[in-house]
């Protein structure tokens, strides 16, 4: 891996800045007993930080993969940061005043900051797609890298494009009518309204389907992915087949099909108005089939090591354009 040093600065300045308020956050959920839609007031600003943290962390390292096209990355790694401190300004103000940054239409300054983050999510939307686009053109020679990259950044993209339907009107805004008067438009939840009953920590919905589930679990790909393939280099010297360059990239592509799987069956399962932890039959039988292929993929991954060459090196392989 790079130095750290080489990495996209205003990234990583901005992932210090989301560390400190994360903390800060911390401490006004400790000394502030405000709760807002059924959580504490500033649980949102808390997990949005956090999120931040590991998401541009991710991103400055990407981008000293590119070769070509490093400057259009760097241009792309700049409108992130801008566009995710505009919507991290937001939230903590909206905090500040009491308010609910998302869906709020309730004034006229409300409906203002709720649009500029609208644009703000999209404009980032953009740019990480661009990135993306980069890492898929650029040749990276080990293909293990190559393919725990691109895949964890386009599950990552579906899984943030999974956020602009919570922007649509509920089932319930609709049936009640006149949406240029209400005050809320849109909503995490399916099926129920936001703010009942939830999961601690996360305060996903107990009672019906929760939108933020496929979106976190798909974001947080552009993260888990390239983890997993560090861990098994690391792992390697203690692992005989893991030191064949090709049962990697073989372990790394069921992770890649095992994880988009996984997404499109919690994003099904929330569609459908149900709760996380509470599937129905169709829902752990689709569970069960996919951890069913992912464990085949994993032995047969493992099966087909190389005896003969257990220490092939990266730098062997066939290079990834």
């Amino acid at each position: 891996m790079s130095s750290w040093r080489s990495w996209h600065r205003p990234l990583v300045v901005f992932s210090a800045a989301m560390a400190a308020l994360a903390v800060a956050s911390a401490v006004g959920l400790v000394v502030d007993d405000r709760v807002l839609v059924g959580a504490p007031i500033w649980a949102k600003p808390f997990k949005f930080s956090v999120s931040f943290v590991a998401y541009c962390l991710t991103l400055a390292w990407m981008l000293t993969l590119l070769g070509r096209g490093r400057r259009i990355g760097r241009w792309a790694g700049h409108v992130v940061v801008l566009t995710g401190l505009t919507e991290m300004v937001i939230i903590t103000v909206q905090v500040a005043r009491g308010k609910r940054s998302h869906f709020n239409t309730a004034t006229a300054f409300d409906t203002a900051l709720w649009n500029a983050m609208g644009m703000t999510i999209v404009v980032l939307w953009a740019a990480t797609l661009v990135i993306a686009v980069l890492l898929l053109c650029t040749r990276i020679t080990d293909r293990a890298t190559a393919l725990a990259v691109r895949g964890g950044l386009l599950i990552a993209l579906a899984g943030a494009a999974l956020g602009f339907l919570m922007t649509l009107p509920s089932e319930s805004q609709r049936a009640a009518g006149d949406l240029d008067a209400a005050d809320t438009i849109g909503a995490h939840s399916v099926g129920v309204p936001d703010g009942g009953p939830s999961m601690a920590l996360t305060g996903w919905s107990t009672t019906g389907g929760d939108l933020r589930v496929p979106h976190f679990v798909g974001m947080h790909a552009l993260q888990l992915i390239p983890l997993l393939l560090m861990a098994l280099v690391l792992f390697a010297p203690r692992c005989a087949p893991l030191r064949d360059a090709g049962v990697r990239l073989r372990l790394v592509r069921v992770a890649v099909g095992g994880y988009a799987a996984l997404v499109a069956l919690i994003t099904w399962q929330a569609l459908r108005g149900q709760p996380l932890i509470h599937p129905d039959g169709v829902t752990l039988a689709a569970a069960g089939a996919i951890l069913t292929a992912t464990a085949y993929g994993v032995w047969r991954a493992l099966r087909l090591a190389d005896p003969a060459a257990p220490s092939r090196t990266a730098a062997e392989q066939e290079p990834v354009a």
